[in-house]
């Protein structure tokens, strides 16, 4: 077969599979020959080759065929191509994390800039965050996982992130054979638009389809970019076909996540989806004493009172970082100052934390709350469906949220599916006219109030 034949059969394929496959997948293919019925050609990389054998080796073949080439089958083969300097941009990517970086010894392996910080050590296991704890420990081990993905979601300073980076750790120190890649949604999406401008979507593809594990943080980021979807979507189906693992983050549920394409979110729930629950006291005072028992190390001539640690447990609710920040703050003040540290001390010197705690109850939380109290879905109770068993709940929800928090009617109402204020009123009306008359359904609001509220 001759270059024109090739082309000719070029010029076939591109009406059957439109420009933008042509582009991607034909264009870059290098005929090599034909011996004793195999065609052979040159493809830029293994990834490229195998993609193109499975979705378009058949309409290949067909189209020789009918040019009279005699091909009875198909072979693709990596062409060999000279080492390029790295730019500076992608050199200093590779040093942050965001790039793999092979170190050719000891096989394959990937660096990621990870907080030495936040290992499995250093986490706090408490019931809100037992089993997210549980099924990352079971992935870090870099056995085969019955479940692929592993979602994890919960709101700011649950520990989303340092499972996320104990997880990388833990893989580099049992497999360095593996191949991790961590980052976050940010940065994914960076590096496919910075591949598409330079015109090595190949090499892209090659990267992210090439590990073993593949870890995204705040995947609620790439929601409502179209092409940046779209590529993740793929990477993640390559990835799963390969059997995989891919670990992901986000603030919230999959399917509660606002411009996230269908079949990402029908995708991410396959696999195992943990929530984060808000901390409890006994977890807050967990973290607290394995915080203090650090400083006291640090801080040796320092006296830490009782009921100090009990106390910050108790009123410093809003997340882990608030709580861990403000014990920094009040170590290194009475170092500073040459006190011991008193429920006075804690009380003068985190006036302004303790005032920021003090009852602000979110409306997310209170449709968590009362979601799981009544066993119903959360997005069932956010969606548009009206049985009883949904829309008593939802109502209580509506009702603890104009209780609850300073918001507007027509803010609550967009927090419930976009409902409209008089929707939002009307439920804030029957609850009210319900609790005077049913006594289960008072003490469901005094408990979820008190839960709320602690």
């Amino acid at each position: 077969m001759t270059d024109e034949t090739w082309g000719n059969v070029r010029e076939e394929l591109l009406k059957t599979i439109g420009k933008n496959n042509f582009a991607t997948w034909i264009e870059p293919l290098k005929f090599d020959g034909i011996d004793d019925g195999v065609a052979r050609f040159l493809v830029p990389t293994s990834f490229f080759g195998t993609w193109v054998s499975r979705n378009f080796a058949d309409r290949i073949l067909t189209q020789l065929n009918r040019s009279g080439s005699g091909a009875q089958r198909i072979e693709f083969s990596v062409q060999q191509k000279a080492v390029r300097p790295v730019p500076a941009k992608t050199a200093d990517l590779t040093k942050k994390g965001v790039i793999p970086q092979r170190a050719s010894d000891e096989g394959e392996t990937i660096s990621a800039p990870l907080d030495g910080r936040f290992t499995f050590d250093s986490f706090v296991v408490g019931k809100p965050n037992e089993l997210a704890h549980a099924a990352a420990r079971r992935v870090a081990e870099g056995g085969p996982v019955s479940f692929n993905p592993l979602f994890l979601y919960g709101g700011v300073g649950l520990g989303k992130t340092h499972l996320m980076h104990a997880i990388a750790h833990e893989l580099r120190q049992r497999r360095p054979d593996l191949r991790v890649l961590y980052l976050s949604a940010e940065q994914f999406m960076y590096r496919f638009v910075q591949a598409l401008r330079e015109r090595q979507i190949m090499d892209f593809k090659e990267m992210f389809r090439s590990v073993d594990v593949l870890m995204v943080d705040d995947v609620q980021f790439i929601a409502g970019k179209d092409s940046t979807q779209e590529e993740f979507f793929h990477t993640f189906n390559a990835l799963v076909d390969q059997n995989k693992q891919i670990v992901i983050s986000a603030d919230r549920a999959p399917g509660e996540i606002k411009d996230l394409e269908e079949r990402i979110k029908s995708r991410l729930q396959c696999g195992l989806v943990v929530d984060l629950h808000p901390t409890d006291y006994e977890l807050r005072l967990g973290i607290l004493q394995q915080k203090a028992e650090q400083y006291r190390q640090q801080y040796s001539a320092l006296t830490l009172a009782d009921g100090v640690l009990e106390f910050l447990a108790h009123r410093i609710t809003t997340n882990v970082r608030v709580l861990e920040g403000a014990l920094t703050r009040l170590f290194a003040f009475a170092s500073l100052v040459g006190r011991e540290i008193t429920l006075e001390l804690a009380q003068d010197c985190l006036a302004d934390i303790l005032r920021a705690s003090d009852r602000k109850v979110t409306i997310e939380e209170i449709q968590r709350k009362v979601a799981e109290h009544y066993n119903v879905r959360l997005s069932d109770l956010i969606g548009p469906k009206r049985v009883r068993t949904i829309a008593r709940p939802r109502q209580i929800a509506m009702y603890l949220a104009k209780q609850l928090t300073p918001r507007s009617l027509p803010e609550i109402g967009r927090r419930f599916g976009g409902r409209d204020h008089t929707t939002i009123m009307h439920g804030v009306r029957k609850i009210e006219e319900l609790a005077a008359q049913d006594n289960q359904l008072a003490e469901d609001l005094h408990l979820l109030r008190r839960l709320l509220e602690s």
